[in-house]
């Protein structure tokens, strides 16, 4: 729990105001491995934001990625890797330790997955849960997202987090999956991505039926068909 005798600082209220960002929130993280500050420091704490895609864009790809999602996907990626650094750069201005967390980038291309996962600083935030496609849902924008993460040290009122599923008995989404990627197991903390997600398995499809789209890096099926998503479009 958080100490409710901290506050969140008006200036990065009005930071957030400044970039439009309207969802974000702080995540405890000190029971989890992140990275380290230039003291050789893990981080405590990060900030977690979300940017919505465009949902003309994302439920035009329900059977299958094209380019003006590769393009939006790219888009909403450049523009949260601008915003990590500023904030990041904010955060030392004033005093702080921080380190922005690359938007989409794959530093274990062995196991497919990047220095620390997006969606466990917007679980902890409490931005949203993660559905049976292994992506984060929020009230607001469903899973047609991107997320942002800064780590610091600044502390700030956390949470709370999200620790259960919202899905109900839907599986559309595992239904929808070309892959059959998808296990259809409801998330819950600590549950390894392995029992949500054969990775492997989506990747290889990727790369052999939509290399022309982003050179396999990009589908979007499993969110395209969320209802939390649709509901937002409609």
């Amino acid at each position: 729990m958080s100490d409710p005798s901290i506050i969140v600082p008006i200036w990065l209220i009005k930071w957030m105001e400044m970039h439009k960002i309207t969802l974000w929130g702080a995540a405890d993280l000190r029971d989890f491995s992140t990275p380290k500050n230039e003291a050789g420091q893990r981080f405590p704490y990060a900030l977690s934001w979300v940017i919505p895609m465009n949902p003309e864009i994302m439920a035009g790809i329900q059977n299958g990625p094209n380019q003006e999602y590769v393009d939006e996907y790219s888009r909403v990626n450049n523009h949260i890797n601008e915003l990590s650094i500023a904030l990041a750069d904010e955060l030392k201005i004033r005093g702080f330790y921080s380190k922005p967390l690359a938007s989409s980038d794959r530093t274990d291309t062995g196991n497919i997955k990047g220095d620390f996962p997006h969606k466990t600083a917007a679980t902890r935030a409490g931005l949203g849960w993660i559905g049976r496609h292994c992506q984060l849902i929020t009230r607001p924008f469903g899973s047609w997202i991107r997320l942002g993460t800064v780590f610091t040290d600044v502390e700030l009122p956390c949470g709370p987090p999200i620790e259960r599923n919202f899905c109900g008995s839907c599986t559309r989404c595992v239904e929808a999956c070309p892959a059959k990627a998808l296990t259809g197991n409801a998330w819950h903390p600590r549950l390894p991505r392995e029992e949500i997600l054969d990775v492997r398995a989506c990747d290889q499809w990727k790369k052999e039926h939509y290399f022309h789209y982003g050179k396999g890096h990009t589908c979007g099926i499993c969110s395209a068909v969320c209802p939390y998503g649709l509901k937002v479009r409609r």
